[in-house]
């Protein structure tokens, strides 16, 4: 009999509702625990509930499994590490990424130090990845992998995780495909069996995140201007190198640009609602390609955009982390200065990994792409991989 404790965050849905339930048939002594983020009535656009609704289907799977359930309240926490966060980086003309912050400040920290004083020995998600323990000169090294499904994997989500997190993490979902997840579900009648994912932030519920933020931010009109792909910069010779380091400097570096570069196509409610690659919203017609978010400038309040997906305004093969915006995973491979490691890559979650090469400099670390990355956004996590295993990550600078 195995009688560790393992404390789920059940979130009413069906990947944790299977966890739990695998857990408890490993033998673990497991209890379930719902995760209040958000309750503040003023931005609950819709009149459902959802974190009622949510809370009750966690009560009934734990009720169907035979497991303890309570409910705790993060909401204060929440709203200082993650929503604060967020309209901080908004109103910086950064885009945030509250999903990755909600699985290392919330859900591996502020609900892991809850279940640390409920006795447990692990805390379980049901997120779709995976953990391995290696020896290593005598020491355990915990690995994150990729989830078996590579329709569903979550990795990414978890890039900021440390090991001291990672040694209490349990992933009990993540060697399953969703559709074998649901059908555990199903032939366990448990009541998330057929419940569509949930959608949008992990907080908000129903709330899109533009709605939400334009509750927030105030609105402030300003010109949508569309630059041509004939724009001097796009076209400047490429100087001569006297180092790496600089060569990565130069490509890493995104144009400046200015209104009198390109023509007023129409007009926007804030720059800090748009996002870089976005293309909805936009609401200017007649141009033969549709127009993309290029940049934005939220101290002049100006959108740039241009014509089409491969427009040069999107486009860039290297990124910089600053060092104290880089994270590894694995400590014990992360470079020095001067050092450089060829990984697969991704700027976002559902983006096939890239060949990239990462360059080690004083300062932080450059992330060189084989092939031009679209829409390389600040603010937003680049994370990279040897095979399956995701070795760090670093917030796009």
């Amino acid at each position: 009999m195995n009688n560790k404790r393992v404390i789920v965050g059940l979130s009413g849905g069906v990947d944790s509702s299977v966890a739990a339930y695998l857990l408890k048939e490993q033998g673990y002594e497991v209890i379930g625990l719902f995760m209040k983020n958000w309750h503040d009535d003023s931005v609950t656009i819709s009149d459902e509930c959802p974190w009622l609704e949510d809370s009750n289907d966690a009560m009934l799977v734990a009720n169907k499994l035979g497991i303890p359930f309570q409910t705790v309240d993060l909401s204060v926490q929440y709203k200082e590490r993650i929503v604060d966060y967020m309209f901080n980086e908004y109103e910086n003309g950064r885009t945030p990424n509250p999903d990755v912050l909600c699985n290392r400040e919330i859900k591996f920290d502020v609900f892991m130090d809850i279940a640390l004083e409920l006795g447990a020995d692990y805390v379980a998600t049901g997120h779709y990845c995976r953990k391995a323990t290696i020896e290593k000169d005598g020491q355990h090294v915990h690995q994150l992998l990729a989830g078996v499904d590579g329709n569903k994997d979550q990795s990414y989500f978890l890039c900021q995780l440390s090991q001291a997190q990672l040694a209490k993490a349990l992933f009990p979902i993540g060697e399953l495909t969703k559709p074998e997840v649901r059908e555990i579900a199903k032939a366990q009648d448990l009541i998330t069996a057929e419940k569509k994912d949930s959608q949008g932030l992990c907080f908000i519920g129903k709330v899109r995140l533009p709605d939400f933020l334009q509750q927030q931010l105030k609105p402030k009109e300003g010109v949508i201007v569309e630059i041509p792909e004939s724009l001097d910069t796009y076209h400047k010779s490429i100087p001569r190198f006297d180092s790496k380091a600089s060569e990565l400097a130069f490509h890493s570096s995104k144009p400046e640009y200015a209104i009198s570069q390109g023509k007023i196509v129409g007009k926007h409610q804030g720059a800090h609602y748009f996002t870089k690659g976005q293309r909805k919203g936009l609401a200017v017609g007649g141009t033969k390609e549709p127009l993309f978010v290029i940049e934005t400038d939220v101290n002049e309040n100006v959108i740039y955009t241009g014509q089409g997906k491969t427009h040069p305004g999107l486009l860039r093969s290297v990124l910089f982390v600053q060092n104290e915006e880089l994270h590894w995973i694995r400590e014990d491979l992360e470079l020095k200065d001067g050092e450089t490691l060829n990984v697969s890559a991704r700027i976002r979650y559902r983006q096939p990994l890239e060949e990239a090469t990462l360059y080690k400099v004083s300062s932080g670390l450059y992330v060189e792409f084989k092939n031009k990355q679209s829409a390389i956004t600040e603010g937003q996590f680049v994370a990279w991989y040897t095979n399956e295993e995701l070795l760090g990550s670093g917030v796009i600078s």
